[in-house]
């Protein structure tokens, strides 16, 4: 099962672990291309940017996966974008306080929030990316 094929404001353990496995996969490849971008030093030092870079999102995904369906059952209002916004803001939060700025976490906060809303708006609309277009 896939993260939209469970019904929201349920399972929310498989959909953190979900978001945690995307996060945690988007982590590890960003920092791949971080230490392809910037060489390292040592083979020790190269560890701890991907190791570090990984855990801080994987700890994104399971916030925003927690956070988000734990909104929606608290809220009695499972399918409205706003709990969307309410894990990109906990996870932007989490952000701030792992780089010890409020202004990151704040910028944050707002980015992931808005993106994570619209993220749900254009789901439930039948937004799409790419393809061809519906006549």
């Amino acid at each position: 099962m896939g993260y939209w094929d469970i019904p929201e404001g349920t399972g929310c353990v498989e959909k953190t672990w979900i978001t945690t496995k995307v996060a945690s996969a988007l982590g590890l490849v960003a920092s791949a291309y971080h230490i392809l971008a910037f060489q390292p030093d040592s083979a020790l030092v190269a560890i701890q940017r991907a190791s570090n870079a990984t855990v801080t999102m994987a700890t994104m995904g399971a916030i925003f996966g927690m956070a988000t369906c734990l909104s929606a059952q608290a809220r009695e209002a499972p399918d409205e974008p706003l709990n969307y916004f309410i894990g990109g803001c906990a996870s932007g939060i989490f952000l701030g306080a792992r780089t010890h700025s409020a202004m990151t976490g704040t910028t944050a906060c707002l980015s992931l929030g808005t993106l994570a809303f619209f993220t749900k708006v254009g789901k439930m609309e039948g937004w799409r990316v790419t393809g061809p277009p519906k006549l």
